[in-house]
């Protein structure tokens, strides 16, 4: 036998010699019995309706100082997707209705993008680019579409606003797609 046999049989007969009940020192069921028909405390109208207004407009108000936080963040001028140049409009005639046309740093932006769009597009999945591709599409009616309308009604300032729109998103469709791609190709770990 070993020591942790002789430490096993001195615990079991310890055991064994310690008393089977122990009464209590005095009787404790009147207030048990007092305590279970005892009606329950009264709450105020402050632990309900209160409480739970407060909590709401705390909720409330932290989701609002958070989102104000986080919208107005600075964008990285590091992140992999660029902003989009900001859309020039000069008083002369040309594409954008019969008064406006793009600004030069749009139009220089646009080229520059539309330049290597497609080679960008030749590195991505099948499905992402048709969806891509389906999208600079639908832009591009748009596009066409607001200036047919803009031919007949010049002075629409909705359509030059929808116009201008229509524009920004295309470059930051393309501005997009550049972007990724040339992150995808920054990565070491593909």
């Amino acid at each position: 036998m070993n020591e942790y046999d002789d430490f096993e049989k001195e615990l079991t007969a310890s055991a064994a010699a310690l008393p089977k009940a122990v009464a209590p020192e005095r009787d404790l069921w009147p207030d048990i019995e007092r305590a279970i028909t005892a009606p329950a405390p009264r709450r105020s109208g402050w632990d309900s309706v209160w409480a739970r207004a407060a909590s709401v407009l705390l909720l409330v108000g932290a989701s609002s100082g958070i989102t104000y936080l986080l919208v107005n963040e600075p964008v990285d001028p590091t992140s992999p997707v660029a902003e989009a140049p900001q859309l020039v409009f000069e008083s002369a005639a040309g594409r954008f209705g019969s008064q406006y046309h793009l600004g030069p740093g749009y139009v220089d932006a646009r080229q520059d993008l539309a330049g290597s769009l497609d080679e960008k597009l030749a590195a991505m999945p099948d499905e992402t680019r048709q969806e891509v591709m389906a999208n600079l599409e639908t832009i591009r009616k748009a596009i066409d579409e607001i200036n047919r309308a803009l031919a007949e009604q010049p002075d629409n300032v909705l359509l030059q606003e929808l116009l201008r729109g229509s524009y920004r998103e295309e470059l930051d469709l393309m501005i997009k797609v550049d972007g990724v791609a040339s992150a995808a190709m920054r990565r070491g770990d593909i």
